[in-house]
Formats: structure tokens, sequence, C-alpha cells
């Protein structure tokens, strides 16, 4: 039997809620704008802030710290003045972007002279419950604002101080344009009673995006009353291909695994064909080594990662599976590309998948058959982003297959509405 949540925490959401409900009827009739003045507004305070703002984070990363939180999430919970600055830029971006508010996805006019079209519309009450990445707060307010959204924010205990300081100076530069700052809300006290009275606050929140680890993502879909748009984790796969320009491959992968490795597009699984791994790999492990990697791989494995002078232990099924967030891999040789196939099949997550091959039908087998939100040939995982996609910015990275799916942007936070007109028409 379900535990029963505090009837004053969920008395609280049902009024945060309720304001947002109150701030999004406002915010789906601006114009572009007065949406995208707003959010030049909101980069600038940020800018102005920013001694504030990393004040408090430091404060995070000191408890961090202090808690033991390992040092990819530390990275992912840091802001200091470059990360600051490029939020800021993020929500100059969000602006630069056509507003899909009003798009007309598609439309016609009947025989019987009615005219019928499907406009894109603001989803009304958006709330997100995510881990310790404070950049989500400053990404999910801007797309909200942008596509007529009130937004209901529920971060991580690890980036409190600066979740509310960042909150802070994006209502008051709402305020500051004549606009409702209950358009941006943080959920930031009563537990776990307030994210399950987040989870069932049907009929008050529109949609639901969770965006953190394998457990938070699956509690929510679980659990939650209120629709939910899933991002998923990144278990994600870079195969070297027989027909591999190696040298691609060795740049491929290293970025994949270490440009950030705190990130869920960062490769955490690397398969070479045999048919190259006696080259390949000596030159991929000494990097890899070279920059802290420990490698989890197979037993045709752990030669080249003696001889190459990295970290090595022999890969277990739970290796395959997982998703690291840390300076590990897993690798294994394969025989073949329906071998690396398999093996994605069997431990991918959906979320990004390459493959670095000069072979066209390798590169079409592999575009064709494997099911990820993104698919790439002969580039890094690290592009599968709603910034690097041209969105401006992204809520998270959906791995299911309804409604949206990879990056979502402005179109993915609107629904649509049927408008019909006519002039005095009847159904016989």
């Amino acid at each position: 039997m379900a535990k029963s949540i505090d009837p004053e925490i969920t008395a609280h959401v049902a009024d945060l809620a309720g304001a947002a409900r109150q701030a999004s009827r406002r915010l789906g009739l601006l114009t572009r704008a007065h949406k995208d003045a707003a959010l030049r507004a909101m980069a600038d305070a940020l800018d102005s802030a920013s001694a504030e703002i990393i004040a408090a984070n430091d404060e995070d990363i000191a408890r961090g710290r202090t808690q033991g939180l390992a040092e990819g999430l530390l990275d992912r919970l840091r802001l200091d003045q470059v990360r600051v600055t490029a939020v800021a830029e993020a929500l100059r971006d969000i602006a630069l972007l056509p507003d899909p508010v009003g798009e007309v996805v598609r439309g016609s006019t009947l025989a019987n002279g009615l005219q019928v079209r499907q406009v894109r519309v603001p989803m009304g009450v958006v709330a997100m419950i995510y881990e310790a990445r404070p950049n989500v707060t400053v990404d999910a307010a801007g797309l909200a604002l942008k596509s007529g959204n009130a937004v209901v924010l529920r971060g991580g205990s690890a980036a409190g101080a600066s979740n509310r300081a960042l909150v802070a100076v994006l209502r008051a530069a709402l305020e500051a344009q004549g606009l409702p700052a209950d358009a941006i809300l943080l959920l930031d006290e009563g537990g776990r009673d307030a994210v399950r009275a987040l989870m069932t606050a049907r009929g008050l929140v529109d949609v639901l995006i969770p965006r953190g680890g394998a457990d938070l993502i699956q509690t929510v879909v679980r659990e939650s009353t209120v629709p939910v748009i899933e991002t998923g984790v990144g278990n994600c796969h870079v195969y070297v291909d027989a027909a591999a320009d190696l040298d691609k491959a060795l740049a491929i992968t290293v970025n994949s695994k270490t440009h950030r490795v705190g990130v869920c597009n960062a490769a955490e699984s690397l398969l070479v064909h045999r048919s190259v791994a006696s080259t390949f790999l000596p030159k991929v492990l000494a990097q890899l080594g070279s920059a802290g990697v420990t490698v989890h791989g197979d037993a045709g494995m752990e030669r080249f990662a003696r001889e190459a002078g990295a970290a090595y232990s022999l890969a277990t099924d739970e290796d395959f599976a997982r998703e690291y967030l840390s300076l590990d891999i897993s690798a294994r040789i394969v025989d073949s590309l329906d071998e690396a196939l398999a093996h994605v099949q069997r431990y991918s997550t959906g979320h990004t998948e390459a493959i670095v091959t000069e072979d066209r039908a390798a590169a079409r087998r592999w575009t064709a058959e494997v099911d990820a939100a993104a698919v790439i040939v002969n580039a890094s995982t690290r592009f599968t982003d709603g910034g690097e996609f041209g969105f401006g910015a992204e809520i998270g990275i959906s791995t299911q297959k309804l409604h949206a799916r990879g990056p979502m942007g402005l179109a993915e936070l609107t629904t649509t509405k049927w408008v019909v007109e006519g002039d005095g028409q009847i159904r016989h």
C-alpha cells in the first residue's frame, strides 16, 4: 500500500501548480517579441548576478565533497564563470529561434468549405524533476517561456543553493519585464513527499519530465499519474568497423569518452572489429589510459590494455550494461558488424550509438538497424545535444518513442489543437 502524502505538502504543491497555471494563461498570449525580450533580460540578469550564483554553487560543491559525491557528479554540479556565461548565452540563443506557438502543422479546406488546421499551442504547466545539473534550471525556464509554458522545477538537493539563486534571478527579471514571476517556480521543500505530490498532481500539471539517473527516471515513470516524457540514461556505444578510418576512429573514441564524462551522451562502451584491433587498440587504449580511463574489457582486450598502460579489469555482463558517468569504459572485440549490432541491441539504452566506417553499406545498416534516439556515422556521441543540434538548449533527451524522441527543444514542449472555421455548415 502506497504511503500517504502529508496533506500540507499536497496543498503546497497544488498552490504552486495553481499559480503556474495562472501564469501560463498569460504566457500563452505573449507575442514572440515579448518572450524574446524577457529571455534577453533573464540572460543579462544572470550575467549581472554571476558572483552571487557562483558563491551559492560553491556552497553546493563544498557540501557535495563532504558527502562524498563522485567527481563526475561534482562536475555536473559545478557552475563557474564560463558556465554561467554559457547558460546566459543559451537564453539568448533561444531568443533567436523561431517561436513554435501558432505554427500550422497541417491544414486544408474540405469539400464542404470548412477550413481545418492543426496549430501548435503551449502545453500549459510543465514540471521538471532533475538531479545535480543547475544549468538545467536555466535551460528549462528559457525553453518553457519561449514555448509559452509555465514551469515548476524540482531540482536535486545537491544543487539546492544554486537553484535557489538562479530561480530568484530569473523571477526578478520576469517581474522587471512586467511578466508573472510565477512562470518559473521552484519546489524546494517537502522532501520525497513533495516529489510524490508533484508526480500525482494530474489536472494541475500537464506534463512531467524527469532528467537524471535510471532510478529517478524509472521511479517517475512507474509512480506518476501526470503524463511523462521519459528521458533516458545513456549507455552509448562507439563501434569501430573493419572499414574505419583509424585516425577518425581514434579522435572520435577519445572525444566521446573523455570530453565530459558525467553526461548522458558520453561513450560508455567501445566495440572494435577484430580485423583492425591489433592496429587500433594500442593507440586508443594508450590515449584513454593517459586520460585516466579504466577499461573493462573482454579477455581479448587485456593484452592490448596492459601493453598500452591502461588500467584494465575483466568485464562482466553488468559492466557492458552500465552507464558509468566516470572515467571508465567497457570494451569488446567483435568479429563482424552483425556481432556489433547484436551487442548494441542487447545493451543499448536507446540513447546514442555511433559507427566509424568508410563503408557506406555498413553505415546504412547501422542507421537502419540500430534502435536509438540518435544514430551517428563518423562523429562523436557528444553531438547528441539540443544546443549542438541548433535548438539553443534542450529540456532533456527522450529515449521513448511517443511524442518526442532525442533532444527535446521548443517544438517538443508544445501540443496541438485543431482550429475549424466554417460559414454555417452542418453535418448531414
